[in-house]
């Protein structure tokens, strides 16, 4: 996917304003939430697309989004991977743009586009000069209700895909593992299923999955348009009204999301992929956990400020302990996902260093888990966690591409533009006690899945990763 340009302030000025808005994390008044709240607006229009503007006129340039509610897990089963196979071919033709002319149509007026898609959302995007917005905009409309789709190109696009796969994972031995791990971690969820899909049902997806997944999903009431940039709420929505405001609702369609949800948890799950191509070995693990949407109040922020002190960085213990004293790991981290429409998931890993077996490493860093459970975090760990992510918030605020993406992934997973712009003091209020207790309910072994990628002649130094049942890390 390619990447969209973003005009940064100067360093000065950054930095400036970062440093202001961290000394407002460590006072009373004014708090980071009424230095950066307000900042969106939002309206719905009369066929229920939901309409988000960020405003930001350092630059006439406007980075406009359409969101979809709609990703990988909301797939048919056993259709896996048509969310990601309509996205490609929403670059196709409408009656009003040949085939494949969309993008070089943005390209001509100046501008960038692309499109992603996950397990929870589908967003197509295009970065571009103000007064370019209004043909994106009707552009982006036309094909939200006239894509056309001829068999050849179908299966043409198709074949694109699964070289895809092949390319990214099936020669990745790092992603054949992570895929394995998530179908493990997942009993029941479709988040188990990899957003590309699986190779054998890519293969038999056909003219008539996509344009019935199209049907049924791609609707401006299944919709949300976010706009960032150079322009007013004024403006945004005269546009709005002219081009998807003429698109009829799908009153057909459900909105509610009924996807199958998790039972209880309740043995650990381990594996180990040898493969030649993987270099050093090295260990991963995951845990299931809520997300932003699904915790309870506090949770998630607890979970974000517990990563970034337990995994995440130079600075954090597991950084210090396995790769600075111990020598033991020659990388080592983690990190926090909250951001599902259903749960969250918290991955760790370390990379062995020479000599060194994967077991010991594990043993190190379920230590390092336990010694939070039981002695909980420190104050200046604490401290440093909330001005990291204070720091990577306010740097978020100086891409417009970011904003963009930040309201509206929030928006597409149920989330308000006050749940963003709520969030440094939410982090700001996380107790350490919080922290620790979080550790100790959602680092339950019982909740994840372990797994060892060894290069092949290595696989005897983890021969116990073959063996172990859950008693061995109960």
């Amino acid at each position: 996917m390619r990447s969209i340009g973003s005009r940064r302030i100067s360093h000065v000025a950054s930095t400036f304003l970062l440093s202001l808005m961290i000394t407002a994390l460590q006072s009373s008044t004014p708090t980071v939430a009424e230095e950066t709240k307000a900042i969106a607006s939002s309206f719905t229009l009369d066929n229920g697309m939901e309409v988000i503007v960020i405003p930001d006129t350092r630059a006439p340039v406007v980075t406009h989004m359409v969101w979809y509610r709609v990703g990988a897990s909301d797939e048919p089963k056993g259709s896996s991977g048509v969310a990601h196979f309509l996205e490609h071919l929403m670059f196709k033709s409408t009656e009003k743009i040949a085939v494949g002319e969309f993008s070089k149509i943005v390209a001509k007026m100046g501008g960038q586009d692309n499109a992603f898609t996950s397990h929870d959302a589908t967003a197509y995007f295009q970065r571009i000069a103000k007064d370019r917005l209004a043909d994106v905009m009707a552009m982006e409309a036309d094909r939200m209700v006239n894509l056309r789709l001829t068999e050849k190109e179908v299966l043409t696009e198709r074949d694109v895909i699964l070289e895809e796969r092949r390319s990214r994972t099936d020669n990745n031995p790092g992603a054949i593992l992570s895929e394995q791990m998530d179908a493990a971690l997942y009993y029941s969820h479709p988040y188990g299923t990899p957003v590309i899909g699986w190779m054998h049902e890519i293969a038999a997806l056909d003219q008539d999955d996509a344009i019935g997944f199209y049907k049924l999903f791609y609707a401006p009431n299944n919709a949300i348009l976010v706009v960032a940039g150079d322009v007013t709420v004024e403006e945004v929505k005269r546009l709005a009204q002219d081009t998807y405001g003429t698109i009829p609702a799908n009153n057909g369609m459900k909105l509610k999301r009924e996807r199958p949800q998790e039972p209880p948890h309740l043995v650990a799950r381990r594996m180990q992929l040898n493969d030649p191509r993987a270099g050093k070995a090295s260990v991963h693990r995951s845990y299931l956990t809520p997300s932003y949407v699904t915790a309870a109040k506090g949770e998630a922020e607890a979970l974000d400020v517990l990563i970034k002190i337990l995994s995440s960085g130079s600075t954090s213990r597991f950084y210090k302990k396995l790769v600075v004293e111990k020598q033991l790991a020659s990388s080592a981290g983690g990190w926090f996902y909250g951001d599902g429409y259903d749960s969250g998931k918290i991955g760790f890993y370390a990379v062995s260093a020479d000599g060194v077996k994967l077991e010991t490493i594990e043993a190190e860093m379920d230590a390092l888990i336990a010694g939070i459970i039981s002695d909980g975090v420190t104050e200046a760990e604490l401290k440093r966690a909330k001005n990291s992510l204070a720091a990577e918030y306010i740097y978020g605020m100086d891409s417009q591409q970011t904003l963009a993406r930040r309201y509206g992934w929030a928006a597409v997973v149920g989330q308000s533009a006050a749940d963003v712009e709520s969030w440094p003091d939410d982090i700001n209020a996380v107790t350490a006690e919080q922290v620790r207790a979080a550790a100790e309910k959602h680092l339950r072994i019982t909740q994840s899945v372990t797994g060892y990628l060894v290069p092949e002649s290595a696989a005897p130094t983890a021969q116990r990763a073959h063996d172990a049942t859950p008693a061995d890390k109960g």
